[in-house]
């Protein structure tokens, strides 16, 4: 669902708020991935995109117009008294990144945003891995899908998804960033924001049954991340970034 109003958005907040239930680490209720031109601080949003999730099979997801809102989508207050800052920057309230260093980057010079409860889905893949070896560089999104259990059809819909978004936004396949900010939003593009989300529930069940031992050290590392996100010589394309801590 693209929601492009700053009711659409409050409709969120308030839904997210309302869940107490969901205020711990069995099965967080958001996940959530950006798009952007050069995301980062020194760069753009233009889309973020939340899977709600109240339970199995009542997930739902929601693509934020962030380059249309602005600064409002993240400042406008609900019925509940809270906005989606509110909500991102609330320890209690769990939000799963897959990679959250860029995303917080941009959330946090951008629009001042400074994340919190966040579990960081590509920590718990490394965590997850049986020996220090196998654990020194961490995974790319598509190489993790992998080991999720779905379908044939799945599979085949979701990386079809990929790669028809990939050729409009990505330039090494002769696509342009600037896709993200073209409205009214291709169908290819709405797609591939949700297919970024769809199936992290289902990554994150997997992970959370495997990396209990290691539970205290992804919320740490994912903590670390989202500071050191935040620090003043973070590279956001640094060659680092694909070492595991």
């Amino acid at each position: 669902e693209f929601i492009n109003t700053l009711a659409g958005v409050t409709g969120i907040v308030d839904f997210v708020d309302r869940q107490d239930t969901w205020k711990r680490d069995i099965q967080p209720p958001m996940y959530v991935d950006l798009e952007g031109e050069n995301l980062g601080r020194n760069g753009s949003i233009s889309l973020m995109t939340v899977l709600v999730y109240p339970g199995e099979g009542l997930e739902h997801i929601y693509v934020i117009d962030i380059y249309t809102l602005g600064r409002a989508a993240f400042d406008a207050v609900g019925e509940r008294g809270k906005s989606l800052k509110n909500i991102l920057e609330a320890p209690e309230i769990l939000k799963v990144f897959f990679d959250v260093r860029n995303d917080s980057d941009a959330l946090f010079f951008l629009y001042g945003v400074n994340l919190r409860g966040v579990r960081d889905l590509q920590l718990m893949d490394s965590a997850s891995r049986p020996n220090a070896e196998n654990r020194k560089f961490v995974s790319g999104l598509a190489k993790c899908m992998e080991f999720v259990p779905l379908t044939g059809a799945q599979k085949a819909e979701w990386n079809l998804c990929k790669d028809q978004g990939d050729r409009l936004w990505n330039p090494e396949k002769g696509g342009s960033y600037s896709v993200f900010n073209t409205r009214p939003l291709p169908a290819e593009i709405l797609r591939y924001c949700a297919g970024d989300v769809a199936y992290l529930p289902a990554m994150y069940k997997k992970y959370a049954s495997q990396t209990n031992r290691w539970r205290d050290f992804v919320v740490e590392a994912s903590r670390k991340r989202v500071a050191e996100s935040q620090a003043a010589g973070y590279q956001p394309q640094g060659r680092d970034r694909a070492l595991s801590p």
